[in-house]
Parts: C-alpha cells; sequence; structure tokens
C-alpha cells in the first residue's frame, strides 16, 4: 500500500509539474492544449493530494498500532458504510439536478458550444455509469 502511495504522489508531481510548464511555454498554441495543460494539472493535483495524504496517514499511524486498529474497525462497520451509501445517494440526488440546472443556464447564457457538449457529455457518462451499476447490482440481488 505504501508503494502504490508513493508512486501516485510522484505521478501527481510529474503531471502537475508537465502542465504548468507546457502552460507556461505552449501558452499561444490553442484553447485545446491551454485545456489539456490545465486537465493535466488539476489531475496531478488530486493524484498528489491523494498519494500523500495516504502517506501522511500511514507515517501518523505507523506509532500507534491500537488506533490504526480501531480505525480499520471503524472503516468496515456496517453501520458507517451505511451511513457512507445513505450520503452518497443523497449526493447523487442533488448532483443530478445541478448538473441539469448548470446545463440548462450555460445555455441560456450563450455560452459556446464546446463548454455545454463537455458537460452533457459528462453528465450522460455519470447516468450512464449509473445505469449499468443499478443493472450489475439488481444481478447480484
Amino acid at each position: 500500500m505504501k508503494h502504490k502511495s508513493v508512486i501516485t504522489a510522484v505521478l501527481g508531481l510529474g503531471l502537475m509539474a508537465a502542465g504548468l510548464y507546457a502552460m507556461k511555454h505552449l501558452s499561444g498554441q490553442g484553447e485545446w492544449i491551454l485545456a489539456l495543460c490545465s486537465l493535466c494539472t488539476a489531475l496531478g493535483c488530486g493524484f498528489f493530494g491523494q498519494g500523500a495524504g495516504s502517506l501522511v496517514t500511514a507515517r501518523v499511524m505507523s506509532g500507534h498500532s491500537q488506533e490504526k486498529k480501531r480505525l480499520e474497525i471503524e472503516q468496515r462497520d456496517e453501520r458507517n458504510i451505511a451511513v457512507n451509501a445513505r450520503a452518497k445517494s443523497s449526493a447523487w440526488d442533488v448532483m443530478t439536478f445541478v448538473f441539469g440546472a448548470l446545463m440548462v443556464s450555460f445555455a441560456l447564457m450563450n455560452v459556446g458550444p464546446v463548454p455545454i457538449v463537455m458537460l452533457v457529455a459528462a453528465y450522460l457518462f455519470v447516468e450512464c455509469t449509473a445505469i449499468y451499476y443499478r443493472s450489475r447490482y439488481e444481478k447480484e440481488m
């Protein structure tokens, strides 16, 4: 697990550095290059945050075996899993309406077609993923 966290953090730093470097040196090449560089930078930040957080947690918990065991039990507790699933479900319900309202507001503001199409594509991807997992879980249960 520690090796995964180190790899994730290093990958994140690399993506972030590459994105920032490319942003600085390829700024006049076009909008899509800038968007790609921004995406690399954002993904790098996310990967680095995830990896660094896991490393810090492992480092802090390394000297506290009782706390580490208690935390593992707490994470596997059925009640906490159910609460987490219910919170995700509520957030999903809110997100569906927020995405819809955002798409309509972008369309009414005459934002260019590229951001609207990207937002619609992301929305449809999320909804199709939900349909896939719902049908998969229904078959399992």
